[in-house]
């Protein structure tokens, strides 16, 4: 008899994420991917579409739109949604603006303006289950999110209302208004997701990449100069090689310094970093030690 072969760690991944695409079809009425065309959410919506094939995918996408968002990566957004032919729901951080729902903020960023967007298409759409591309090894809020997140009819999270999830039982019993958001990729960390892109052939936006980019310096980070804000007077800009860990509103989301044109270089230079691509990356996470967490409690991602 032939002994059974050990799943290697990506195959583990991928079998769980896969269990937990189709616990939620069995489980919900109405889910919804958050897609942002980030490299976590091209992820997800890869792992979705193995779960159901040869069926088209049961779910539709939701992005929620900064109207800061880099082109490139709106660009591969809509090819995306395109080729598999699913459905894009879109909300829209500028039209809430320009409605007087939203103002400006003084700093310029809008990543903190998502949550009401957000949250009313949920509701609007009566969405019960929220796909995210959260992994616990991104920052403290996220480590202490289960699999199946409840969220009240506000869309605000109690960490204390958690369920226990033993032996991937996962519970998604919620009262009318209440959804639940699901993490597929809560146990992967980013080197999981970029060695799992370069095995599964996953295509990414190429700002993922070494490229030479105009940038210039503010808190740290090497931002891109555009129609959001910046730079402000004194701040230089400069062009520079350089790549994106992490993809969000260009206000806050920086690049850095790297000659990684291929993936296999990506995954050397990941495996070298000792720095999660938040705490590297995202100027919004550096405002106070719970700033995600305090996002998350009001119904941020």
């Amino acid at each position: 008899m032939k002994a059974a072969t050990a799943l290697s760690h990506l195959d583990s991944l991928e079998s769980e994420a896969v269990h937990i695409f189709r616990e939620v079809a069995g489980e919900f009425e109405r889910p919804v991917i958050l897609f942002s065309g980030g490299k976590d959410s091209i992820v997800m919506l890869h792992l979705a579409l193995k779960a159901f094939a040869p069926a088209a995918v049961p779910f539709s996408l939701l992005h929620v739109d900064t109207g800061h968002n880099f082109p490139e990566v709106l660009e591969y957004r809509d090819r995306t949604v395109a080729e598999h032919g699913l459905r894009l729901h879109v909300a829209s951080v500028q039209d809430y603006i320009d409605a007087g729902k939203l103002r400006e903020r003084p700093d310029g960023t809008r990543n903190p303006l998502q949550t009401l967007p957000l949250t009313e298409k949920i509701q609007a759409e009566r969405f019960d289950a929220v796909f995210g591309g959260g992994r616990r090894d991104e920052e403290k809020a996220r480590a202490k999110e289960r699999v199946f997140s409840l969220r009240d009819e506000f869309s605000a999270w109690d960490p204390r209302r958690q369920r226990p999830e033993l032996w991937q039982l996962y519970n998604g019993r919620h009262a009318p208004g209440e959804h639940v958001r699901v993490f597929p990729l809560s146990n992967w960390t980013e080197l999981d997701v970029w060695q799992y892109i370069e095995r599964e052939g996953i295509e990414l936006p190429e700002i993922y990449f070494a490229h030479k980019r105009e940038v210039f310096a503010r808190s740290g980070m090497w931002l891109t100069a555009g129609e959001w804000g910046g730079p402000k007077e004194g701040e230089l800009t400069e062009t520079r090689l350089v790549r994106y860990r992490t993809v969000g509103d260009m206000s806050c989301t920086g690049a850095v310094d790297s000659d990684a044109t291929t993936l296999e270089d990506v995954i050397t230079e990941i495996a070298a970093s000792r720095l999660t691509e938040r705490g590297a990356t995202r100027a919004d996470d550096k405002v106070s030690e719970a700033a995600m967490e305090d996002r998350k409690r009001e119904g941020y991602f």
